[in-house]
């Protein structure tokens, strides 16, 4: 068949994993024991849900005594208010007024706090996501360090992917503009190729990439989001992510099956006009699907051996026959395969 030219998109294809777009760790802001969980694991919650109750009775002591100080410095505060305007202008009085003043506003910021501390044995989700399995049970006793559940809102969710520093070098030297780079970034689309094989329906998109390469791997950690309707995909899943990179003008492109390697080296055979066979050396470039770009050796037009390579040799006369309908479309690719 011929060697067919035309523009071809290169994809570039790394590994993924798979985070929430918020992982919300569910720890609680009190210490008490643990006396119900009042959501089902694995279920999608919704902000303020409560997730679980802490043992209120201790809190509920500590804030009837603070209201009953409260009590008792306002009652201090109504006594020396009245020897104020009745002694004024004793300094001893006015001293004590004040001080009585500031016991009062300090025992009701001691309430404040003691309400507070009474509502924080309600742990609620601060957002909406799926809950995860309890790290804590019915009787534990609990405090701030303790982990409680996570939640994570999983639509959209995130994807990890780490490029190298040849690729992310390489990319700035084809995109030099700031401006144009970054605009180029957001049309950029993602594709997702799941565990299975199969490719994940919706299109993502490029949201960021990291402030410095990883010394230990010389990785730059890249961030996608990928919509999720129905929370199909989970944290921690792996993935392929895939996506177009660059624009080959002009490739020229062949069958891979038209190709053979050889120590390191290789070969096309190319049907000249007279049908007689010549082997040629070729640099290949990218592999798109079932067909390879050669970036050196061939020329549009010129005819490859496609089936039957092995049996052909230098010089040898043939009868060519074109090649099924089959090839054609192995040479007009739109994108590569799932595997």
């Amino acid at each position: 068949m011929e060697v067919v030219q035309k523009d071809v998109p290169i994809y570039s294809e790394w590994v993924g994993t798979l985070e929430g777009f918020i992982n919300a760790r569910i720890q609680p802001r009190v210490t008490g024991h643990l006396i119900s969980q009042q959501y089902r694991e694995g279920s999608f919650v919704t902000k303020g849900t409560l997730m679980f109750q802490i043992d209120p009775r201790p809190l509920q002591v500590v804030l009837d005594q603070a209201q009953a100080r409260l009590a008792q410095a306002l009652v201090a505060l109504d006594k020396t208010e009245l020897e104020v305007k009745r002694l004024t202008p004793l300094d001893n009085a006015v001293h004590a007024y004040l001080a009585n003043k500031a016991a009062v506003e300090a025992a009701r910021a001691e309430v404040a706090q003691a309400e507070l501390n009474l509502g924080y044995t309600k742990v609620t989700s601060p957002i909406d996501g799926v809950a995860g399995i309890a790290q804590a049970q019915i009787g534990d006793l609990v405090g701030p360090n303790t982990t409680l559940t996570t939640i994570s809102t999983i639509d959209p969710i995130k994807v990890y992917f780490s490029v190298s520093e040849q690729e992310y070098l390489s990319y700035v030297k084809e995109n030099p503009d700031a401006a144009k780079r970054a605009a180029h970034e957001r049309r950029l689309e993602l594709e997702m190729i799941l565990a299975d094989g199969s490719l994940y329906p919706h299109k993502g998109e490029f949201f960021l990439a990291d402030r410095q390469v990883d010394v230990r791997t010389g990785a730059l950690r890249l961030l996608g989001l990928f919509p999720n309707p129905g929370n199909i995909l989970r944290p921690g899943l792996y993935a392929r992510v895939r996506a177009i990179t660059k624009m080959k003008k002009g490739a020229l492109l062949v069958p891979q099956r038209a190709v053979t390697e050889l120590q390191g080296t290789y070969r096309v055979a190319v049907v000249s006009k007279d049908n007689k066979v010549g082997i040629r050396s070729v640099k290949t470039g990218e592999r798109v699907g079932s067909i390879w770009i050669i970036d050196e050796g061939i020329k549009p037009g010129e005819r490859v051996v496609v089936e039957g390579i092995l049996r052909v040799k230098e010089g040898m006369t043939v009868n060519p026959k074109p090649f099924t309908v089959k090839a054609e479309a192995e040479l007009n690719p739109t994108k590569p395969g799932p595997t």
